[in-house]
């Protein structure tokens, strides 16, 4: 209990005709866990009946006042008592705040402050900062677990009788290992089946990440063609794909490009109850879902991508999954650092978390599991993006070989390695540089540039960029009707690049007299297109430097 006075004595200054007001003594007191402003909690003694009645319908008007402002929730300020001099002190509401933690971007630990190192997983610098502001009713949360059972749990499976523990002996009985997965065939099909350990599991969730473009819509569509082409033995069964990003036009533009014809249902939605609805009525064989960061569930606080949103949604799918025995597929964004978007609970939650690399100038993608409950994590699936999708790669090896050759000069400095990713073999070229040109350019400086400040990234470039070297230091220079196209190893050989023929007949547009290109190429080029300029095949970059530059190198010898 807080008590204070406030006294007002006469002025000095009073006019000597005129009575001195009389000494005025008011006293308050704040009670906290009562109402302040109570008729009690104000005592005024006064000497004159004026004061009194002043103080008194002055303090009856501001208490009343401020009842109103406390029972309306508004903050209350300081208010004056006309005629005694006292003041009445409103105490302040607190209002609602954010619940402000810390999450570790790489084992998911919530920690309630901040911490430079991780007291989970002692990783520096991962502690990352999230707000979720509090309901004033608790009562209204939403959870992922029930939206089931408030939306759309009526159809799903009922559990009948009482749950109990069951034996590893009960559960396994009449379940046939064989055929319990979901085939994928073809040699796609066989690519994917590889990685998730044998094929999709019914009623598992799996989430696949990667860098924009690399290709993971792709990869679900074709995988949802091919379960809605039909398996356990010939039985087809329709998959929804749904999609939070694109349109069902584009995703159908998508579809007819790589000729899916399959008994595919398309939908466009961001809401979670809104989709798992749809699904009752068509009973998929498969949900695909793009992406997990661009739906919401109603009654979760944040907006889509939010960390709560994230974690509701994926949980609600989750159920539904288990529930149902429908597998469900996401499809997860990426940071910068090529970590899936979102808290790292993300991951626990899902059963196989699937990631699909590429190069940005290659052609050739791989996808790995780095979890995968039904199966192993070491296994590789490696495809090639092509026109009409992704295809499967039957002999990896040929990506990290050159081309062999007899010649021992271009042989020199290159050796075969055999390694292992999970079950699978790859020979892997190893390069050592040595003087393959004949230029001795040992005592020299390179200083090389690309006009108008671009950064060349693509090896489409090192032709190009050698041919330029022999140019300055021969002193002689390059006809400007002469372009390069083509990748140099550390040996010396031209290697392809993608898009070939699309590159060549660019330049062939342009007016270009010639193209030297690497000998491969050349065999896979057509001619049409091709009539007026001349595409040149050489195997290693002394063949380059004979076609441009012919006479300089006889004079060497």
């Amino acid at each position: 209990m807080l008590s204070f006075s406030v006294s007002r004595f006469p002025s000095n200054h009073s006019l000597p005709l005129r009575k001195p007001s009389p000494a005025t003594n008011a006293s308050f007191r704040i009670d906290p866990p009562q109402d302040p402003y109570t008729p009690n909690s104000i005592s005024t003694n006064t000497h004159g009946s004026d004061l009194q009645q002043s103080a008194s319908s002055s303090g009856d008007g501001k208490v009343e006042g401020f009842r109103r402002e406390k029972a309306s929730g508004r903050v209350t300020g300081v208010h004056p008592i006309q005629g005694g001099g006292g003041v009445l002190l409103g105490r302040k509401n607190k209002k609602a705040k954010e619940k402000i933690y810390w999450v570790c971007s790489n084992c998911g630990y919530t920690a309630g402050q901040w911490w430079g190192v991780c007291r989970s997983c002692s990783v520096s610098g991962t502690m990352k900062e999230f707000h979720e502001a509090k309901s004033s009713d608790a009562d209204s949360k939403v959870h992922g677990f029930a939206v089931l059972e408030d939306g759309v749990g009526s159809w799903l499976p009922q559990q009948e009788g009482e749950l109990r523990p069951l034996r590893l002996a009960e559960v396994n009985r009449g379940l046939d290992h064989l055929h319990w997965r979901i085939p994928l065939s073809g040699p796609f099909g066989n690519e994917v089946s590889r990685v998730l350990g044998g094929g999709l599991v019914p009623g598992s969730l799996t989430l696949v990440g990667g860098d924009p473009g690399v290709g993971k819509s792709t990869l679900l569509l074709q995988i949802a063609a091919i379960i809605a082409e039909g398996h356990n033995d010939g039985e087809a069964s329709p998959v929804l794909y749904v999609s939070g990003e694109e349109s069902i036009e584009q995703i159908g533009n998508r579809a007819d490009r790589l000729r899916i014809e399959s008994d595919i249902y398309l939908y466009s939605s961001n809401d979670i109850e809104d989709i798992l609805k749809k699904v009752q009525h068509l009973s998929p064989g498969a949900l695909v879902v793009d992406s997990i960061q661009t739906v919401y569930l109603k009654g979760i606080m944040g907006s889509p991508g939010g960390i709560m949103q994230v974690k509701e949604c994926t949980s609600a799918l989750l159920r539904f999954a288990k529930k149902t025995n429908i597998p469900v597929l996401l499809i997860g964004h990426v940071t910068k650092s090529g970590d899936i978007a979102g808290p790292r609970v993300l991951e626990h939650i899902v059963d196989v978390v699937l990631y699909m690399e590429g190069e940005k100038y290659s052609s050739h993608r791989m996808l790995r599991a780095v979890k995968n409950r039904f199966g192993s994590t070491d296994e590789l699936g490696v495809f090639e993006m092509s026109h009409s999708g992704l295809q499967a790669v039957s002999n990896a090896s040929e990506m990290f070989l050159s081309e062999q050759y007899l010649d021992s000069q271009v042989l020199a400095g290159l050796a075969v390695a055999v390694i292992m990713d999970g079950s699978r073999t790859f020979l892997i070229e190893i390069q050592v540089l040595i003087k393959q040109a004949g230029l001795r350019l040992q005592e020299h400086a390179v200083f090389l540039n690309v006009v108008s400040g671009l950064t060349l990234a693509e090896t489409a470039g090192d032709l190009a960029i050698a041919a330029a070297i022999c140019s300055s230091f021969l002193e002689l220079p390059i006809p400007n009707d002469i372009a390069f196209i083509g990748e140099i190893g550390l040996g010396g050989e031209l290697r392809m690049v993608p898009r070939m023929e699309k590159r060549v007949s660019t330049v062939a547009k342009l007016g270009y007299r010639m193209c030297i290109v690497p000998k491969a190429a050349e065999k896979a080029l057509g001619t049409e297109g091709l009539e007026k300029m001349k595409v040149v095949g050489c195997r290693n970059l002394k063949d380059v430097i004979n076609t441009v530059f012919p006479n300089i190198m006889k004079r060497s010898k």
